[in-house]
Formats: structure tokens, C-alpha cells, sequence
């Protein structure tokens, strides 16, 4: 093992989003405020309640994987490898030259291969058991976009997946970050992939009553902070960051997006899919993340929130944030990526990471849209509809999900 406790920094993003693919396009289509939402196109959504999501726009999987590999991935997998790719060719490494026994893959999934799921379950009813694909369980289960990764580009480091819901791929960065603190790897690629937007995903999402049914305006539907929001709007893609210790990115010369100042991590315990109403756990992840940064809440610039649009959690993370951070909340400003890209579950945190260090890039605050009538018990800055250019230095990032995960990140000007 090489030297610990080193500062930890990212070089290269790779996303596909709603809104864009790669990072300048998703950069520019957040300043533009785009709303990624739009009538489901994959299946025929007339008989469910919701009909609309954030489709995955501008991505052409033969640009990444070939036809015969692209039949063998889930299109979760397929999103994860080519963020993973686009990535590592964002950070200009050379997978030639480098020791890949140090090169390691932290890549998650908060629900796996749906659209397999789908798929191969139908043959199950039409045509029975005898019938089911031999690479239905490979292509299903949540850790495979992690393995085809590795597989891919040879990396022999650390290898696996979180699974935490919505707070998995920020889980993902924080594990890569803490395997390079240690000494056990000298580069990492982290991130997430999620592709739920299917008819079992809508499906199950609709009977949770988790989603909005905003159907006579699907652009508009993702609101949060909105008095008139009713959901999440459901979304899809993936995102990879590559992480290595600063005095590596200098020694090469890199572009550094940024550093991971600090991380935090908890748990609710309090309810299946419901936030703690006070938000304590939200608290303890983002005190720790302080902590670990040693910085006092006055330093902090811009939360980018969990923010998914629902009624309760929205109020519950800024209640916690406005606790955390006192009086200096009046300072700051505050916004939810959300608005624009949908909910992408297991991907949500590293590509709103991937916002974060793009808004330090460009000393910019990316908005919060489709704020209509702000809901009269929010009364912090959330960035309504413009975005607002600032000065950014530290930046903190939120994720949560289901079982009451909870995931705070903190990225810092270098």
C-alpha cells in the first residue's frame, strides 16, 4: 500500500443524462434551465397513471459497446460502461501505461437490470421456464455494470457495488474515496446506472404513489420547492467520476475538477421510505462531511439537495440543512438538480456530484425550474428558475433513499 490520508481529487466525468450526454452538454442544458421530461416513448403508457419520464436523450450505444456485448447488458450496464468510458477519457489516462492491479471500480445500482426483468419475465408467462434467457441473472443483477467495467478496460483494483437506493452512487464515490485514503488503489472510477423506466419500474413506482401524475404538463412536473408538487418525475442514466490523490493529478498535469473535502453517512431509522420528519439522519451525515472537511458551516456556499419534488421530503432536508447550517443559510444558495433531469434513483448522486463540481468549474449556481408558486414554508434561497452566478468554493452534495440512507459529499475549489 502506498501513502495514506492523501486529499483526493476528480479528473475526469462521464454522464448521460435527460438533458445531455457528456459533460459541457449537461452543463450547458442545466444554465439553460431544460427540463428533461416528456411522454414515455419505450412502451405504450395509456393505461397507467403516469405517463411521462426523463428519457435518456442523445445517446447512441454503438458508440460505446458493440452490437453482440450491447445484447448481453441491460440497458442500466450499458449507460454504466459508457459513462465509465467517457470518463476515463475525460481524465486523459492512459490504461497502456498504467499498473491496473491499482485501478479499481466502486459502480452501483439501486434496482439492477429492470428492463431484463421485464423482458424475460413476459417470455416466463408466454412461453414457460425452459425459455427464460441463460443470461438473464448476469444481465439483471446490480453489480454487473461494475464487472463489465473492469472487464472492459482491465481494471484489477478494487472491484464491487453499492446498492442503497437512491443514495447509491454517492455511497459508490464515498467507498472509492475512502479505498484511496487507505492506500489500496491508485485511481478509481465511481458512479452509478440506473434504467427504470419500464412498465413494471412505472408500475411499482405509481403504486407507491412515489411519482407525479402531472400528465397534462410532463415538462413542468419535477417542481420542487414548488406548493403544487406532487411526486418525483422518474428518470434514467448514469454517471462516473475518475477519483485519484491530488499529488497524482499534478504530477500528470490533469484538469481537476475539484476535491472531495469530506463525506458523511447514515441511517434514519425510521420508516421504509419515509424521511425523518426533523431530518436527524440528513443532520448527522452533513455534520460528519463538515467535520471530516475541517470547516465551519459558514464556508459552505451552495447545497445541492437530495430535492426529488415530493411534498415530504423536500420540507424534511431543508429543515435539516437550516438546522446544520443556522443564520449563514441566508448566505447560500440552494438548488435541486432534480428539477431538470428527473430522479435517476442509483445515479442521482453522482451525476448531481458531477453538477456540483461543474457549478464550482463555472462559479455558477444551476437552478431550481418550474417554481411556480414557492411553497410558503420554504424560505431559504433554492436558485428559483435562473441560475445565479457566486462565488463557489465548497459545495455540498445530498442523497438519500429508501430505508434511510443518507449521503452527504463535499466538494472544494482547488
Amino acid at each position: 500500500m502506498k501513502e495514506k490520508n492523501q486529499r483526493i481529487v476528480v479528473t475526469g466525468i462521464g454522464n448521460l443524462t435527460p438533458i445531455g450526454c457528456g459533460p459541457e452538454d449537461f452543463w450547458n442544458a442545466m444554465k439553460e434551465g431544460k427540463s428533461g421530461s416528456a411522454p414515455i416513448t419505450y412502451f405504450d403508457p395509456s393505461n397507467f397513471v403516469t405517463k411521462f419520464a426523463c428519457e435518456l436523450k442523445g445517446f447512441d450505444v454503438k458508440d460505446y459497446i458493440d452490437f453482440k456485448a450491447a445484447r448481453r447488458m441491460d440497458r442500466y450496464t450499458q449507460y454504466g460502461v459508457a459513462a465509465a468510458e467517457m470518463a476515463i477519457r475525460d481524465s486523459q489516462l492512459d490504461l497502456k501505461e498504467m499498473d491496473l492491479t491499482r485501478f479499481g471500480v466502486i459502480f452501483g445500482s439501486g434496482i439492477g437490470g429492470m428492463t431484463t426483468y421485464d423482458d424475460q419475465f413476459r417470455i416466463y408467462m408466454e412461453n414457460g421456464p425452459t425459455r427464460i434467457s441463460p443470461f438473464f441473472i448476469p444481465m439483471l443483477i446490480p453489480d454487473i455494470a461494475a464487472g463489465q467495467i473492469s472487464i472492459r478496460n482491465g481494471l484489477m483494483g478494487p472491484n464491487y457495488a453499492t446498492v442503497s437506493a437512491c443514495a447509491t452512487s454517492l455511497h459508490a464515490i464515498i467507498d472509492a474515496y475512502m479505498i484511496l485514503k487507505l492506500g489500496f488503489a491508485d485511481y478509481m472510477v465511481c458512479g452509478g446506472a440506473e434504467a427504470p423506466i419500464t412498465q413494471m419500474g412505472i408500475a411499482g413506482f405509481n403504486a407507491s404513489r412515489a411519482i407525479s401524475t402531472r400528465n397534462d404538463s410532463p415538462e413542468t412536473a419535477s417542481r420542487p420547492y414548488d406548493k403544487d408538487r406532487d411526486g418525483f418525475v422518474m428518470g434514467e442514466g448514469s454517471g462516473a467520476l475518475i477519483l485519484e490523490t491530488l499529488a497524482s493529478a499534478e504530477a500528470r498535469g490533469a484538469k481537476i475538477y475539484g476535491e472531495i473535502a469530506g463525506v458523511g453517512f447514515s441511517a434514519d431509522a425510521n420508516h421504509l421510505t419515509a424521511p425523518h420528519p426533523e431530518g436527524k439522519g440528513a443532520i448527522i451525515a452533513m455534520s460528519m462531511a463538515l467535520k471530516e472537511a475541517e470547516i465551519s458551516v459558514d464556508e459552505i456556499d451552495y447545497v445541492n439537495t437530495h430535492g426529488t419534488s415530493t411534498p415530504l421530503g423536500d420540507l424534511a432536508e431543508l429543515k435539516a440543512v437550516k438546522s446544520l447550517l443556522g443564520e449563514h443559510v441566508k448566505n447560500i444558495n440552494i438548488s435541486s438538480t432534480k428539477s431538470m433531469i428527473g430522479h435517476l434513483l442509483g445515479a442521482a448522486g453522482v451525476v448531481e456530484s458531477a453538477a456540483c463540481l461543474l457549478a464550482i468549474q463555472n462559479q455558477i449556481v444551476p437552478p431550481t425550474i418550474n417554481i411556480e408558486n414557492l411553497d410558503p414554508e420554504v424560505d431559504v434561497d433554492v436558485t428559483p428558475n435562473q441560475p445565479k452566478a457566486r462565488e463557489i468554493n465548497y459545495v455540498l452534495n445530498n442523497g438519500f433513499g429508501f430505508g434511510g440512507h443518507n449521503a452527504t459529499l463535499i466538494f472544494k475549489k482547488v
